[in-house]
C-alpha cells in the first residue's frame, strides 16, 4: 500500500491500482470523508447507518429517503442492508443514474436493490426494463385459475369448493 500526498489531494494505491483519492486539507484537525468509502463497512455493521460520521451531512436526492423508508417498512433490518446496497451502486454508477433508477423503481412499486440495479443497467444498455417477479421468492405468488359458475355459487351459499 502506498499513500502519496500532492498539493490538492491524497492518493492511496495498492500496486498500480488507485484505491482512494481524497481532496487535501491544510486545516488543523480537519476531516474530509468520502461516504462511498465507508459503505462496505456499514453494510457489515448495519446499525451504524444512522450514526456514521462519514455519512453525516451527505446530501442525497429525496428518492433515496423514500426508498429507504419503503425498504425498512417492508423488510426491517434487511431493508436497511438493501438500502446500503443501493447506495453502493454509486461506487460504479453516477449519482444521477442511481437516483433516476430509484425514482423509477418507486414508480413501478418494485422496491428493492435488484430492481434498482436492473433499471440502471437497462438505462445504460438502452433497453426496456423487464422485471421478472419470479426471482423474488419472498413475495406472495398469485394463483389465477379458470373461473366457473360453480365458484360464484359457492360464494353465495357460503360453501367452499
Amino acid at each position: 500500500m502506498l499513500v502519496r500526498g500532492y498539493v490538492h489531494d491524497v492518493v492511496i494505491s495498492c500496486g498500480a491500482e488507485v484505491i482512494a483519492r481524497h481532496p487535501r486539507s491544510y486545516e488543523r484537525h480537519d476531516f474530509i470523508f468520502d461516504p462511498l468509502h465507508y459503505l462496505a463497512l456499514i453494510e457489515q455493521k448495519i446499525n451504524a447507518l444512522d450514526q456514521a460520521a462519514p455519512l453525516a451531512g451527505w446530501r442525497l436526492p429525496e428518492e433515496f429517503m423514500t426508498l429507504r423508508r419503503l425498504l425498512e417498512a417492508r423488510m426491517g433490518k434487511q431493508g436497511k442492508r438493501e438500502f446500503v446496497q443501493v447506495l453502493r451502486l454509486m461506487e460504479v454508477f453516477p449519482l444521477d443514474d442511481v437516483a433516476a433508477a430509484a425514482r423509477d423503481a418507486i414508480a413501478r412499486r418494485a422496491i428493492g436493490f435488484d430492481a434498482v440495479k436492473h433499471l440502471i443497467l437497462r438505462h445504460i444498455e438502452r433497453r426496456p426494463p423487464r422485471l421478472d417477479m419470479t426471482i423474488y421468492p419472498y413475495l406472495p405468488r398469485a394463483q389465477v385459475t379458470m373461473t366457473s359458475a360453480r365458484t360464484y355459487m359457492s360464494l353465495l351459499t357460503g360453501a367452499s369448493s
